[in-house]
């Protein structure tokens, strides 16, 4: 009876150590398909993208863990400029270093460029793309039982106690109900898990709270361990991206300068420059400022284009703040200089 039961025990142990399945590193090429993919598909602005994310990084293809994703998913939340994007942009780099962080940047917002410039063209030429809303608004029920999945999964893995959860309810109460800033909030829940950790240290310590890397069919493993992966901090390296940002920044803005028959051009680069600093938020906080600018400011286009624009933004994959291209397309469009309109359009 004793050596039936060890017997059993033995069987269960090898059955549970075939089905913690480990996770092999995708190829660069995966990556690329995976990416160019997802360029396509992200619609529902950055909610809808984080959740499909999730779904097909974390749960199906098992290349990062919830842990890390949540991790890195919080650092972008507090970061200017579209954190669904930056959460592409982290994995990408996390799985392929900065080739992988540049291919998956560049190809989550590629597709929606050509999307909305085609778009864009059609409704200046022939002034009507309310077709466009009609044809993509079958997506939306699909969009939001994504999102409504994903919300319900990462809340299982996220919020592992009691006081976890009362913090999501005041957030979303927040939120809500009382209109508080995004950042403010983010920042808010971070001071209170500080000193939550200092003063009632147990039920805030991460650490304990924290799985163990295992997903409900396997284990993740790829690039957990920052002495074997390249995730460990590198000061040099971080001067080496700043100097490379500064020189593709400054050289198109110098080419626009010095040749541009009308300052147009120009002030858009430096513009858009200062508002991609100050998107903290997301699209939705920074989008009046851009549209003020656009509209009273510069006058580029007039406010009912303006609406037009992010009802195109909308309906085309990529991150919200792709309105911005719409905006410049017009500016283009309007005061072309020595370019044909299409020309400005094209430069804009």
């Amino acid at each position: 009876m004793h050596g039936s039961l060890h017997h059993q025990e033995n069987d269960s142990q090898s059955s549970s150590e075939k089905d913690a399945i480990y996770t092999p590193h995708p190829t660069f090429r995966q990556a690329l398909r995976f990416w160019l993919k997802l360029g396509f598909i992200s619609f529902g602005g950055p909610t809808g993208q984080i959740a499909i994310m999730q779904q097909e990084l974390v749960e199906r293809r098992k290349w990062v863990s919830i842990e890390r994703f949540l991790n890195a998913l919080n650092y972008c939340m507090l970061l200017p400029g579209p954190e669904a994007q930056q959460l592409a942009i982290y994995i990408g780099w996390l799985l392929h270093k900065i080739p992988g962080g540049v291919m998956a940047g560049a190809f989550f917002v590629i597709p929606s460029m050509f999307v909305l410039f085609a778009l864009s063209y059609i409704y200046v030429a022939y002034g009507e793309v309310s077709w466009v809303a009609s044809i993509f608004s079958g997506l939306k029920p699909a969009v939001m039982a994504i999102v409504a999945a994903a919300v319900i999964k990462i809340g299982k893995k996220a919020l592992k106690n009691r006081v976890m959860i009362a913090i999501a309810a005041l957030s979303f109460v927040a939120i809500f109900f009382f209109k508080i800033p995004f950042p403010v909030i983010v920042i808010g829940a971070g001071v209170v898990g500080f000193a939550g950790n200092l003063l009632w240290p147990d039920p805030f310590d991460v650490v304990k709270a924290k799985g163990d890397g295992h997903t409900e069919t396997g284990v993740v493993q790829i690039c957990e361990d920052p002495l074997l992966c390249h995730i460990n901090p590198s000061a040099r390296r971080d001067m080496v991206i700043v100097i490379v940002f500064m020189l593709l920044w400054a050289a198109p803005m110098a080419i626009l300068y010095a040749l541009s028959s009308v300052p147009v051009f120009f002030t858009e680069g430096l513009f858009f420059t200062k508002a991609a600093f100050l998107t903290f938020g997301g699209a939705y906080a920074v989008l009046a400022y851009i549209a003020q600018a656009g509209v009273e400011q510069y006058a580029w286009l007039t406010g009912s284009q303006m609406m037009d624009g992010l009802g195109l933004a909308e309906t085309t994959p990529g991150p919200l703040i792709m309105v911005v291209q719409f905006i410049g397309f017009m500016a283009g469009w309007n005061y072309p200089g020595a370019l044909s309109p299409l020309g400005g359009a094209r430069l804009g």
